[in-house]
Parts: C-alpha cells; structure tokens; sequence
C-alpha cells in the first residue's frame, strides 16, 4: 500500500461509491463519473491499496476482505470532510429539495406512508421521498442500510445499526367469516394444526406470530405463502385458509373480504416495528429531522418513541 500522497478528495468519494454499488457502472452513475474514469479510478485505487477491493463472482462483484473493512471508515472520513469544508451549511426543511431514500415492508409502509408524507408536505414541500423494498434475508443489510436514510422494519432480526421504535401492534389470526372450523367466533389448537396455512415472507423468515405457534407445538399445515404481510388479508379471503396478520394491516383491509378475527387459546404474538439507520448517519441534519418527523407520526399512532 503506497501513501496518502496523490491521493485526491475524488478518488475518496470514487472508493465510497464503487464500494457501495460493487458495481463500476452504477457508480460511476452515483456520483456522476463517466464509466473510464471510474475504471481508472478504480485501477488507481488497487495499485494504492494492493488489493483487488472488488472480485467477480459469477456476474457480480463482491468486496473483499479488506474492502469490507474500509467501507466505514471511508464513509466517515468523507462525512468529516465535508463537515470540515463546510461547517456553516446546515439544513432548512422548509427550503430544502432533499431527496430522501427510505426502505421499508409492504405493511410497514401500508401503515406510515400517509400519516408519514401528511407531516413531510406541510413542513417541507420541496423534499421527495422514494421508498423501496426492504433487503431479502440473506442479502447484505449492512451495504443495503449504507445507501438508504432510514430502513423500517420489525425488530428482532438483528438488522444493524442505531434505531428508534416507531410503532407497535399485535398479530391477529383470519380466516374468512364463512370458514366452518369458526366456532362462536374460536379456533381451537387442532383447528390451528389442521387448517390450511397462509405463510408470509415465502415461509423464509419467522414472523413472531410464527415463532409462537411453535412455542405452543403447533406445526401450521402451510399451503400458500406469499411475500410479505399485505397479500394475506386477501389470500384467506373466501378461502379455508388461515393467516396471522397484523391488527393496523387488518384495520386498513376493505369489509368486501369478509374476514374475521378468531378468539384464539394463545397470547397474541407482538411485534414492533423500528427506524434504523448506519451510524455515520446520526449526526446528518437532514436525517435527524426526518428521525423527528417519524417520532411525530409515532406519537398520532400511540407508541412512545425510544432510541437504541
């Protein structure tokens, strides 16, 4: 590894880029680098640094072992950067045409996405806010949560990171109002065993109603899974299938599906879902307003705010 000398500002925000995307392409897209001068950037940068920082698997590109660690310490050193250079540049909601990158389940977002851009448009018309997927198990959250301000999702699953709870609920469990196992509005534990079983998340992630049907010995018969929360209202729908959902995403489902919620022989599984975000985003102005707006909605939805 050579020194620091000839070592430009570019060449750091080039690094940060290709380390994040893994890709030359799209990083040269990020930060506006015609894709031979991220290549030579590139090249410039395994000679400083003696590795290959992205190896080819299959079609992809993954970090290596030293990559990996300078992902972090790039990202902050650059935050420090432009901290330093400008220190007076701070952060008006009400001016500011900030685009905003937030992750988040299709229930999550079912549930916030209102009350969430209602406060964002009356106190800052000019930022937009784009919302995507959270990653798919298996995935690298942590490069994942480097290229997002804010990711919301259940905790519980070991997602990195600071994070604040933004609102709670219950899992309830559907069937349609029509199923003949509904007794006075009950399910017992054989009902629970033998009916068939709408699956969440493609069956690949435990939700916490999940995790207490297995507490209780109950192995669910699954014969439909789907990915994520909201297609479960509408999968039990005139069907004889039964489904653990959210009480909000159920609150938020048209009286056309002819649901019920049954009287169980189980506590109802709980779950809280959290705002995340990398650590070199704690100090951001613009982050920590928009941690302040969702702390907002978390108050009209009645869950107390708190930061881990």
């Amino acid at each position: 590894m050579s020194g620091v000398r000839g070592i430009d500002f570019n060449l750091l925000v080039a690094l940060r880029a290709l380390l994040e995307e893994r890709n030359v392409t799209r990083a040269g897209l990020a930060v506006n680098m015609s894709q031979p001068a991220m290549s030579a950037a590139l090249a410039r940068l395994r000679e400083h640094y003696g590795d290959e920082l992205l190896e080819r698997t299959g079609r992809t590109y993954e970090l290596t072992t030293l990559a990996q660690e300078l992902l972090p310490q790039v990202s902050h050193a650059l935050d420090a950067v432009t901290t330093a250079l400008e220190p007076w540049a701070g952060f008006d909601p009400s001016t500011s045409t900030r685009r905003f990158t937030v992750s988040g389940s299709d229930y999550a977002l079912a549930v916030l996405l209102e009350p969430l851009m209602t406060v964002v448009h009356r106190r800052a018309p000019g930022i937009t806010v784009d919302f995507d997927p959270v990653p798919l198990p298996g995935s690298d959250v942590d490069a994942h949560l480097l290229r997002r301000d804010v990711l919301i999702a259940a905790m519980g699953y070991a997602f990195p990171g600071r994070r604040q709870v933004v609102f709670s609920d219950r899992f309830v469990c559907i069937v349609a109002g029509s199923n003949p196992r509904l007794r006075d509005g009950r399910l017992t534990r054989e009902d629970l065993a033998e009916l068939p079983y709408a699956a969440a998340f493609g069956g690949q992630l435990q939700t916490p109603a999940d995790a207490t049907l297995l507490e209780a010995g109950i192995t669910p018969r699954v014969e439909v899974s789907v990915q994520g929360l909201l297609a479960l209202p509408f999968a039990v729908s005139g069907t004889d299938l039964c489904a653990f959902v959210p009480e909000r995403l159920l609150d938020r489902c048209p009286p056309t599906l002819d649901l019920a919620v049954a009287d169980l022989p189980l506590d109802d599984p709980e779950l809280a879902e959290a705002a995340h975000w990398h650590p070199s985003r704690q100090d951001d102005p613009s982050v920590r307003w928009l941690r302040e707006v969702l702390k907002e909605v978390s108050a009209a939805l009645g869950h107390g705010f708190a930061t881990a």
